[in-house]
């Protein structure tokens, strides 16, 4: 294929902190501790194959349209009636069912990737686009707090989807995420077949006041109100049924000197915010030490809240 284009590309993918308790679908943070990476090689044929699979998981889908990775590339070379094909190869360095968004993350970086091996370049919106229809094979629906702080890096609010609208949020510099991983899974189909229909409308109004609340104590650097704000009154009580020792390991949280946290994605992994990262160190070991009392085993990570997003580090 003479056509001036690279052959291949690279791309890595942070993992997300989804939902950050109070934005459920909504609000999303990038979480640069662990990665996906992905390398994606144009083929004659117009088609989309899964090439290798490295990692934290093998055990993958082999069919393009059943792999997050793959899937939004199906769509590209349907919609743009493309005379070549891609081939992917998957690095996972982030668990799946974990909720730091590893589904999300491989669709993610298979996109990055591919942005600069079509003629025209992808745009940051059709990367996103792609993403999302990649990440809703794992899921079940299309929802912006995984993909959308991945590609953007750092928090990121979601106003809506159709048509496009993303608000970046300034977080104070220091701000830092622990992540508490036990060794379990929830998948998201299961985490969302355990909330109601409806909620009460008393819940919702509070919940609106929290996720509004830490929004403005993030842009003003308030960290009183940030830890006053960051409490899930609407999904938290039910998805924490899931988690054992979730009360425990936020109070040991908390404790430790935590402003706050809930569960991350659809869980089982549970984040903590702090003010920096000596203080996120000291949480992660309340946190791990808790989860020990039920006996589950944690890994423990901790990144900025304003990780950097995803990112192309090879083309050729």
């Amino acid at each position: 294929m003479n056509d001036g284009l690279p052959s291949e590309a690279t791309a890595l993918s942070p993992g997300s902190i989804g939902n950050v308790g109070v934005g459920y679908d909504v609000l999303g943070a990038a979480f640069d501790a662990v990665q996906d990476r992905v390398r994606v090689e144009r083929i004659v044929a117009p088609t989309v194959e899964v090439g290798t699979i490295t990692g934290t998981v093998t055990e993958l889908p082999r069919q393009p349209k059943a792999n997050t990775a793959t899937k939004g590339l199906l769509d590209l070379v349907a919609d743009r009636h493309l005379t070549h094909g891609f081939r992917v190869h998957i690095h996972k360095g982030i668990p799946l069912s974990s909720g730091v968004g590893g589904s999300a993350a491989s669709a993610v970086a298979a996109m990055k990737a591919a942005q600069v091996l079509v003629d025209p370049p992808l745009s940051d919106d059709e990367v996103l686009h792609y993403a999302l229809q990649g990440e809703a094979v794992a899921s079940g629906a299309l929802h912006g707090d995984n993909v959308v702080p991945m590609l953007h890096g750092g928090l990121v609010l979601t106003r809506s989807l159709d048509p496009l609208d993303v608000v970046p949020i300034t977080v104070p510099d220091d701000l830092y995420t622990v992540l508490a991983h036990p060794n379990m899974q929830i998948s998201t189909r299961s985490a969302r077949a355990v909330l109601p229909q409806a909620f009460p409308v008393g819940a919702i109004v509070q919940q609106t006041g929290n996720l509004a609340a830490l929004i403005a104590g993030c842009f003003q650097q308030d960290y009183e109100l940030i830890s006053r704000s960051l409490h899930d009154v609407l999904i938290e009580p039910y998805r924490s049924r899931l988690i054992p020792g979730f009360d425990d390991v936020m109070a040991a949280a908390r404790e430790a000197g935590a402003l706050g946290g809930s569960i991350s994605g659809a869980g089982p992994s549970v984040f903590a915010w702090c003010e920096n990262e000596a203080i996120a160190t000291r949480v992660g070991e309340a946190m791990s030490e808790a989860f020990a009392t039920v006996e589950l085993d944690a890994d423990i990570w901790t990144a900025p809240v304003d990780s950097a997003g995803a990112r192309r580090i090879e083309a050729n």
